[in-house]
C-alpha cells in the first residue's frame, strides 16, 4: 500500500507540460516514438528517482539501467540532506547576514548589513570605493546580486533610496578575482563550488567544479547564463571542457578565447584547505557546497548551499564512462 501511495502521489504531482516537453526533446534527438520516451522518463522517475532535467541533461536516454543506478538523481540528492543536514541549523546559511557572520573568519571581505544600516553608516561604507556588490539578505541562485558603481548615483541618498526600494540584505566590497581566473572571464567572479561531506572520519571533500560567467553578467550561476567544469581533486586542474545548462559544450570561453580544459585553479591546496575548515564550523550541517572564490591574496567563501545542487556532477562531456557520482558519495556515506 505505501508504495501504491507513492506512486500515486508522484502523479499528482507530476507537471504534465514540463513532462511532455521533456519527451519531445528526446524524441527529436532520438527518433524514438514519444509514447515509448514519456515510459521511459516516468519509468526513471519511479525507479531512480530521477526527474525531467535529470533524464534529459545526464542523458539517461543513453544510458543502460546498470549506468542508470550509479547517477545521483533529484531524490537521492534530496536523500542525503535529510540524512546528513539538520533543518535547525538551516539559518545559519539561508540568511547571508547570519552567514557572514558565523563564518567571518573566511569571507575575506568587508560588508555592511543593510538591512538594519542608518544612511551615515552606508555613506561611511562607500566612502573611497568606486564600486560595491548588493544582494538579497535571503536570495538564491545569483537572483538580486548586482554590481553598483556608485558614480551612478547623484547622493549617497539616491543609493540608499534605491537600496530601500530594492530590499537589499547586504552590501559589500568588490572582491579582486585572482589574475588568472580573470583573464578566463573578467565580467564576473569564476567562482569554485566545492562539496564537503562529514562522517565519522571528519571532513572530505566530494567533488569540485569552477563555474565561469558568460554574456558579460556579474555572476557566474548556472541559471544566469554561466557554464561550469569539473576540477580533478588531487592537481587542481580542469578536466574537460565546460558545459551550461543549454547542453552546449566550451572548449573555449566566448568571450575571451581562453581555452578551459587543463587550466589549473590558482591557490588550489588553500581553497581545499579553507572548505575543510569551514566544514568544521557547524557539524550538524555535514553535506555542505562552498562557493569559494580564488583572490590574489588567497581563497575566501562567498556563500555556502545547505542543499548542494547535484545538477553539474555528471553531465554527458564530463562522464565519458557513463558512470555518475553515486560511488563517489558512497565512499563517505552508508546506506546511500
Amino acid at each position: 500500500m505505501g508504495k501504491l501511495s507513492y506512486i500515486l502521489g508522484t502523479a499528482m504531482r507530476m507537471d504534465y507540460k514540463e513532462l511532455f516537453r521533456t519527451a519531445g526533446i528526446v524524441h527529436a534527438i532520438t527518433g524514438r516514438s514519444s509514447p515509448a520516451v514519456l515510459a521511459d522518463i516516468v519509468g526513471c522517475g519511479l525507479r531512480y528517482g530521477a526527474g525531467f532535467n535529470d533524464y534529459l541533461l545526464c542523458e539517461f536516454y543513453n544510458l543502460t539501467p546498470e549506468q542508470r543506478a550509479t547517477y545521483v538523481t533529484r531524490s537521492v540528492n534530496n536523500t542525503l540532506v535529510q540524512m546528513l543536514n539538520d533543518p535547525a541549523y538551516y539559518k545559519y546559511f539561508d540568511y547571508k547576514s547570519t552567514f557572514y557572520r558565523t563564518f567571518a573568519d573566511y569571507i575575506g571581505r568587508e560588508w555592511l548589513e543593510f538591512s538594519s544600516a542608518t544612511q551615515n553608516q552606508l555613506e561611511d561604507f562607500v566612502s573611497g570605493r568606486d564600486a560595491v556588490i548588493v544582494k538579497p539578505n535571503d536570495g538564491t541562485g545569483g537572483k538580486g546580486v548586482e554590481k553598483l558603481v556608485l558614480k551612478d548615483f547623484s547622493s549617497v541618498e539616491e543609493l540608499y533610496n534605491k537600496l530601500r526600494e530594492d530590499n537589499v540584505g547586504v552590501v559589500e566590497e568588490v572582491l579582486e578575482q585572482h589574475p588568472e581566473l580573470n583573464a578566463l572571464n573578467p565580467y564576473s567572479i569564476n567562482t569554485l563550488r566545492i562539496v564537503t561531506i562529514r562522517n565519522d572520519t571528519g571532513g572530505h571533500i566530494l567533488y569540485a567544479h569552477l563555474r565561469i560567467g558568460n554574456g558579460g553578467r556579474p555572476v557566474d550561476n548556472l541559471h544566469s547564463g554561466g557554464m561550469f567544469a569539473p576540477v580533478d581533486l588531487d592537481t587542481g586542474r580542469i578536466q574537460y571542457p565546460a558545459y551550461d545548462k543549454d547542453r552546449k559544450t566550451y572548449e573555449k570561453h566566448p568571450m575571451t578565447g581562453v581555452a578551459i580544459e587543463g587550466l589549473l585553479i590558482p591557490l588550489w591546496e588553500q581553497a581545499k584547505e579553507l572548505c575543510q575548515k569551514a566544514s568544521e564550523v557547524i557539524p550538524q550541517m555535514r553535506y555542505v557546497g562552498w562557493d569559494v572564490a580564488v583572490t590574489p591574496k588567497g581563497p575566501v567563501l562567498v556563500e555556502g548551499n545547505n542543499l548542494p545542487g547535484y545538477d553539474i556532477l555528471q553531465m554527458p562531456p564530463h562522464t565519458p564512462d557513463k558512470i555518475g557520482m553515486l560511488p563517489r558519495f558512497r565512499e563517505f556515506v552508508d546506506g546511500i
